[in-house]
């Protein structure tokens, strides 16, 4: 029988969807899962969005131009500039999901065995496009005890080495929810212009930013505005997750004449989750800082909730909608496949993102977990009343401090 690539052996499993198929098994049996584990905000799509796909009068849904319709780009610049951030229509490429723009990314940047330094813990999905594009993370491990902080650029350094082509940073950070400081962007700025390396910067939890620090983009960074490649998607900021549109944006003419090589070989983006962004651009005020409350509400509920059960530690995260938690557990892994499996709580029980599918090294983040909370505080109150009854029982419960 054929074999598999060994490109395909390699690629992780999501620590994030892996679990599917265990929570369904649990709802069959009646379980309600409250789900902490997917950035699946609950919040309405904004009417506006909705409004635009109801009232599409087109005869024929045709194809799209490869790098999106320039009224959405020109759309796009527009809200950019709202956060300082001056780039062109020219400059934009539409695409399916932010995390296309990722993979064009380094497809089009990295060659088989370059090398990308990435803090961790990153999105997992990170490192499955650096294996399809034959690249090779290079980890610089946070932690949990400062707050998951940028570490010392002396850390960076010493990864460096002649196959090294960037640096990829989340700002604010998924899944940790850290916002890197001034100081700190200013440190990644001074490497990448010392060894001329490209900065990927994943910039779709920009309106989610819970400190009075600013948000800092790539794009301000003077002196490296052809090195940066931002990754953008209206996925989260507009709750419509599923209409799987993104963006890259970049003023680098050569990247971009390369993006646009995989862009025409897919097609084009869909027409239909296009029409819903472009309409989404101009979605009320209102509607953006009802959300941002909500977040922020649901933020300080979560963390002081974690931060009571015994053996629980959460850092305060400054931004994004996750946070990163450390249990008095043996195995993630194992105790998010036993909550799904064996454990209901007055028929209830929670489902997690293990952190170490976050990490590239398999020894790190083995005691702690993604939460995400985008369901309402009730829901949230309920499973940390579960997860609190679930470590009371738990078979790989380890001694707490």
């Amino acid at each position: 029988m054929p074999q598999t690539s060994e490109r395909g052996k390699m690629m992780p499993q999501s620590p994030i969807r892996k679990l599917v198929p265990l929570a369904d098994k649990a709802k069959e049996r009646g379980v309600k899962v409250y789900h902490l584990n997917i950035g699946q905000p609950d919040l309405k799509t904004p009417q506006v969005a909705l409004d635009a796909i109801r009232n599409i009068d087109r005869k024929v849904l045709e194809y799209s131009p490869s790098d999106g319709i320039k009224s959405l780009r020109v759309k796009l610049a527009e809200y950019y500039k709202r956060f300082k951030i001056n780039v062109e229509p020219s400059d934009i490429i539409v695409t399916s999901g932010g995390s296309e723009a990722v993979n064009f990314a380094f497809m089009s940047c990295l060659d088989p065995g370059d090398e990308i330094i990435v803090p961790e813990p990153a999105y997992a999905n990170y490192t499955a496009f650096a294996i399809s594009a034959g690249a090779i993370i290079k980890p610089i491990v946070s932690s949990i005890e400062d707050g998951f902080a940028l570490p010392s650029i002396d850390k960076f350094e010493e990864q460096i080495t002649p196959r090294t082509k960037g640096i990829l940073i989340c700002n604010p950070n998924n899944p940790t929810g850290y916002l890197y400081t001034q100081n700190e962007m200013d440190r990644i700025r001074d490497l990448v212009k010392k060894y001329d390396l490209y900065l990927f910067s994943d910039e779709v939890y920009r309106e989610f930013c819970y400190t009075g620090a600013p948000y800092i983009s790539a794009f301000h960074l003077k002196g490296i505005e052809e090195n940066v490649v931002l990754f953008d998607s209206v996925s989260k900021r507009y709750s419509e997750c599923g209409i799987r549109i993104g963006a890259l944006v970049c003023k680098n003419k050569a990247v971009k004449e390369s993006v646009m090589k995989f862009c025409q070989a897919r097609l084009s983006p869909p027409l239909i989750g296009q029409i819903a962004a472009e309409a989404s651009v101009d979605t009320p005020p209102e509607y953006m800082l009802e959300m941002y409350n909500e977040f922020v509400e649901r933020r300080k509920f979560l963390i002081d909730g974690l931060n009571r059960i015994p053996g629980v530690y959460s850092p305060i995260p400054m931004g994004a909608f996750y946070t990163v938690a450390r249990l008095p557990i043996d195995d993630s892994d194992k105790f998010c496949k036993w909550l799904l499996e064996e454990f209901e709580y007055e028929g209830q029980t929670v489902m997690m993102a293990p952190a170490s599918g976050f990490y590239t090294m398999n020894d790190v983040g083995r005691n702690e977990v993604r939460v995400a909370y985008v369901i309402k505080k009730e829901d949230l109150a309920k499973a940390l009343l579960v997860l609190r009854k679930a470590l009371e029982v738990y078979p790989g419960r380890t001694h707490t401090s």
